[in-house]
C-alpha cells in the first residue's frame, strides 16, 4: 500500500512536473520541505511515499522502501518486482500530465536509485517484466544513489537498438559525497560510468568533499542550475 503523496504546485507558469523520491526508511515529507525552498518556480514537484515491506538490508524488518535491497553492490540480487512496481507508480503519476509539460524523476539514495531505473526503461520503451512503459522521461537526478539491476541494462540495451538515440539524449544528474558510507561513492561512480557504457552519454557527475549520505545547499544549488540548463527553467525572479 502506498503511502501519502505530497504535490507542490508551481507559483509560476507549469513547464515542468518532477516526481522526486526519498530514500529508505524516509517519507516525502522531509523532502518536500526541502524542495519547496529550491529557486524554481515553473515545477510541479510530486513527492509520493514509498509502500512499508520488509527489508533484507534492514534485518528483514519493515519499513518505507521503493524495494528490496539485501546489498549496497553489483553483487545481490535485485528486487525487480518491487522495481518494476515502483517505476510503474512514478509513470502513473507522469502519464496524468499534459503533453507539453516536462517530465522528470529523481531522488535521494534508494529514490535516487528507483528514478536511473524508472529512467532507463522509459529509453528502453518497457518495465524488465516486458510490459510497455508509455510515457518518454525528460531527464533524472540522483543524489547519493545508484543503478538497481544495472547487470541486466547491457542485454536489454543490445535487444533494443532503436533505443540509443534515446538514451544518448537523456540528460543524467548524479551527486555524490565522498564521506558516503552507506551508498559508497565509488559505488555511484561505477552507475554513472556504467551508464555511460550503455549508451546514456550525457551524464553528470559531481562529487562533494566532506559530504556523508545527505545533501548540502552546495549541491541542491548545483541540482537547480543544471535544472535549469536542461529543462529550460527560467530563473525564479
Amino acid at each position: 500500500e502506498w503511502g501519502k503523496t505530497i504535490t507542490i504546485e508551481p507559483e509560476g507558469k507549469h513547464l515542468v512536473t518532477v516526481v522526486w523520491l526519498h530514500g529508505l526508511g524516509d517519507t516525502g515529507h522531509g523532502w518536500a520541505s526541502i524542495l519547496k525552498t529550491l529557486s524554481l518556480n515553473n515545477i510541479r514537484w510530486i513527492v509520493p511515499t514509498a509502500p512499508v515491506r520488509p527489508v533484507t538490508i534492514n534485518n528483514g524488518y519493515p519499513c518505507t522502501a521503493w524495494f528490496d535491497v539485501g546489498s549496497l553492490s553489483d553483487e545481490g540480487p535485485d528486487d525487480i518486482l518491487g522495481l518494476d512496481s515502483s517505476a510503474a507508480y512514478v509513470a502513473s503519476f507522469l502519464s496524468k500530465e499534459p503533453a507539453d509539460v516536462k517530465v522528470a524523476v529523481g531522488g535521494f539514495s534508494m529514490g535516487g536509485a528507483t528514478s536511473l531505473y524508472t529512467a532507463a526503461h522509459s529509453v528502453l520503451g518497457k518495465y524488465t517484466d516486458g510490459k510497455a512503459f508509455t510515457r518518454k522521461i525528460d531527464a533524472v537526478m540522483s543524489l547519493s544513489g545508484w543503478l538497481p539491476a544495472g547487470k541486466l541494462l547491457p542485454k536489454q540495451v543490445a535487444e533494443t537498438p532503436d533505443c540509443l538515440k534515446l538514451a544518448a539524449e537523456l540528460p543524467i544528474f548524479m551527486a555524490h559525497g565522498k564521506n558516503d558510507f552507506i551508498v559508497y561513492h565509488n559505488f555511484g561512480e561505477m552507475s554513472a560510468r556504467a551508464l555511460k557504457e550503455c549508451g546514456f552519454k550525457n551524464v553528470t557527475f559531481k562529487s562533494y568533499r566532506g559530504l556523508d549520505h545527505s545533501t548540502t545547499p552546495e549541491e541542491l544549488d548545483d541540482l537547480c542550475e543544471w535544472i535549469k540548463q536542461e529543462l529550460s527553467v527560467p530563473e525564479k525572479v
